[in-house]
């Protein structure tokens, strides 16, 4: 069972996921956006499993959020008698070859044993040989492929053992063996031919030079010819197999008030209603559902349609893209809503300690937090860079959501004094080490594209706000209970003349 915060992170639409499913061993990848749609309805931003936060909607240029889909057993609901209780996510099996754990043969999944309507698969030899007992499931093989545009593939055992020119079955089982340790004992033969090759050297970049991908999106059912990615082969758990390409925002005024949050679904509509027509859509929508909004807020149709003009208003002056500024003036300037209550977000200023009052400008307590963290898509084999070029689709067509979760919690800010940062960054022994740590980042950059340089330049204040924030982080484990787990880090770092 998944966590829905695994869901829209770490096990997202394109992620190998590894499960038992009545005793089999199970590896899938889990299937694309259009899979939430037509097995947890109504589709799109319809669905009740549905948030919104209205900056990061249009920094990532979508109308609102999904919340990955459960069923109404799993929220709670219990006895409704409803075919959506049964309901799960799709995945698609993946790797599709499989080995015996007693006999060593792979093979793929259509050459082993099944029982109708179960997902896993069985070594019908091996079980024969010991009736009465539990049958002997066939297990995921342990390499697959991958590109770095995102495709995945079964990994080519009939090219790798490469079988002699008379053999009789080049489509037939093959047996995985290991005779020996590491990759070098760990042998993959034809049982007609006699054709052996070890497994030794299968991680090499250069083993795959002359080997095209596939351009299989197993997640999606879809096939790009000729793609041009760089193929390697991985391990099916290998950490690098699957990185969540993630975006975040806090709530802050005046996105997390009363208002916003009375509003919901009607806010996408509203918003894209003609200034001069809106009033009068309101009141005619107040016939119906809106009312309640109406009057929770108690305001007339007239005056919400003024209060959504000023926020629309705000959204086009901060371009949707400085999502950190904004949160950053929010915490140090103390900037109020609109006069609504907020649900989502109090802080409470705290005096800082007299002896931290040369390095520290100001601590603020937040009381109440919300975030919003939205899934636009994965890479493999690298990790997200800051371009778009290497981030692999979560959906076949172009959605007007994403899938996000809400986290709710508490924190700590801390500003630091910018004159003590400022004398700090112009020691020669910190700009030395942070010059040396920046060519190690050129470098690795220019070893994985060839060109250019990358997105954010090492500088010593964002190691200080790095390192620091960890260090903060470690400490919070060990005097406040917090599991690390529970601990995240937001840092507001900017260079020159910005704030």
């Amino acid at each position: 069972m998944l966590r829905r915060s695994a869901v829209a992170s770490t096990f997202g639409p394109g992620a190998v996921v590894d499960f038992r499913a009545g005793g089999a061993p199970v590896s899938v990848v889990v299937a694309g956006l259009e899979e939430w749609d037509s097995n947890f309805g109504p589709a799109g931003l319809a669905n009740p499993q549905s948030t919104r936060e209205p900056r990061l909607q249009q920094k990532l240029g979508v109308a609102g959020f999904r919340l990955p889909p459960v069923s109404l057993g799993d929220l709670g609901v219990h006895n409704t008698g409803s075919a959506d209780d049964r309901k799960r996510l799709i995945g698609v099996r993946f790797p599709r070859w499989l080995q015996c754990p007693q006999c060593d043969r792979i093979a793929p999944v259509e050459k082993w044993a099944d029982d109708p309507g179960k997902p896993g698969r069985r070594c019908a030899r091996c079980t024969n040989k010991q009736p009465g007992t539990q049958p002997v499931y066939v297990i995921p093989v342990r390499f697959v492929l991958a590109c770095d545009k995102g495709h995945l593939d079964d990994f080519p055992w009939h090219w790798w053992v490469g079988h002699k020119p008379d053999c009789p079955r080049k489509k037939g089982f093959l047996r995985l063996k290991s005779e020996g340790p590491g990759l070098a004992g760990l042998i993959v033969s034809c049982p007609e031919c006699g054709a052996r090759r070890s497994m030794d050297g299968v991680f090499n970049q250069s083993t795959w030079e002359s080997h095209s991908c596939g351009g299989y999106s197993h997640w999606l059912g879809t096939r790009v010819d000729g793609c041009k990615g760089d193929v390697r082969a991985m391990q099916r758990g290998a950490s690098n197999l699957y990185f969540p390409v993630v975006e975040s925002a806090l709530s802050i005024p005046p996105w997390s008030d009363q208002l916003q949050e009375a509003l919901g679904m009607f806010w996408g509509t509203l918003v894209n209603t003609e200034p001069s027509d809106r009033a009068k859509f309101i009141g005619m929508l107040a016939q119906g559902e809106l009312r309640v909004v109406l009057d929770e807020l108690h305001m007339t149709p007239e005056q919400l349609a003024a209060e959504i003009e000023n926020r629309v208003r705000i959204l086009a002056q901060e371009g949707g893209t400085d999502i950190r500024g904004e949160e950053y003036r929010q915490f140090t300037l103390g900037l109020s809503g609109q006069g609504l209550p907020d649900r989502e977000f109090e802080t409470r200023g705290e005096t800082v300690p007299a002896e931290l009052g040369s390095l520290v400008a100001k601590v603020v307590r937040v009381v109440r937090l919300r975030e919003v963290r939205a899934l636009r898509g994965f890479t493999r084999i690298n990790p997200p860079d800051g371009e778009d070029s290497n981030v692999a689709p979560i959906s076949r067509g172009n959605l007007d959501w994403l899938p996000a979760i809400e986290v709710r919690g508490e924190g700590v800010f801390i500003q630091l004094d910018t004159s003590a940062v400022n004398s700090w960054e112009q020691q020669d022994v910190v700009q030395g080490r942070a010059t040396v740590l920046d060519e190690r980042a050129v470098a690795e950059w220019t070893n994985r594209y060839g060109a250019g340089r990358p997105p954010r330049i090492v500088t010593p204040r964002l190691l200080l706000v790095h390192s620091l924030a960890h260090a903060l982080m470690r400490q919070l484990t060990l005097s406040c209970g917090y599991s690390s787990a529970s601990l995240r880090e937001r840092l507001y770092v900017s260079e020159g003349d910005d704030e």
